[in-house]
């Protein structure tokens, strides 16, 4: 069990320190399960130009495996939409589902190297909550993660960052993030 401990990630270390403390006084939840936590991180990259170029789902399934750490889905077409030419069972996008040890790694990377590196930052739009406490962001390009190396990169592309979590509404999921660190802009 000591071994565990010693390669807890540090934002979790953070979370169980200082974090649920400070949601726990906030909001005055009686037991401690009560107390929101961030469950899964999303990672969503949808790719629209598979027709032309077959080998573009693969390149941001790599991308995306080169990021999280972890190997990319190829998500299809549930249905044939004529106006987009995309049939049904196609490959449109690639998505990765981070929980426990990695997902707190990644938010950490996220927040303190990546998003820094977005040009003309001022800060994540504090409303794009859900209405059930999780949290979407979409970033336009995935260079702002210092693995991605510039000159292998075939296309920039954006992807989209769900946070889920166990808040019941969205002030109390957005308490969680700010506490753990997501720089949200002053409103």
């Amino acid at each position: 069990m000591k071994e565990v401990e010693d390669n807890m990630p540090r934002l979790l270390e953070k979370y169980k320190s200082e974090v649920a403390p400070a949601l726990q006084a906030k909001f005055k939840y009686k037991n401690p399960m009560q107390i929101p936590k961030l469950v899964k991180v999303v990672l969503n990259m949808g790719v629209n130009d598979t027709r032309e170029n077959p080998k573009a789902i693969e390149n941001a399934a790599n991308d995306l495996a080169i990021i999280t750490g972890q190997k990319a889905v190829v998500t299809k077409a549930k249905k044939s939409v004529a106006a987009f030419k995309i049939r049904q069972g196609m490959s449109i996008g690639c998505k990765v589902t981070l929980r426990g040890n990695r997902m707190y790694e990644f938010v950490d990377k996220l927040f303190n190297v990546g998003l820094p590196r977005v040009r003309d930052f001022r800060g994540v739009n504090p409303d794009s909550f859900d209405g059930r406490g999780n949290f979407t962001l979409g970033i336009k390009e995935q260079l702002i993660f210092p693995e991605i190396e510039y000159d292998k990169v075939d296309r920039v592309r954006g992807m989209d960052i769900t946070f889920v979590t166990t808040a019941k509404t969205d002030e109390e999921a957005r308490e969680l993030l700010a506490l753990l660190g997501m720089p949200f802009a002053r409103s």
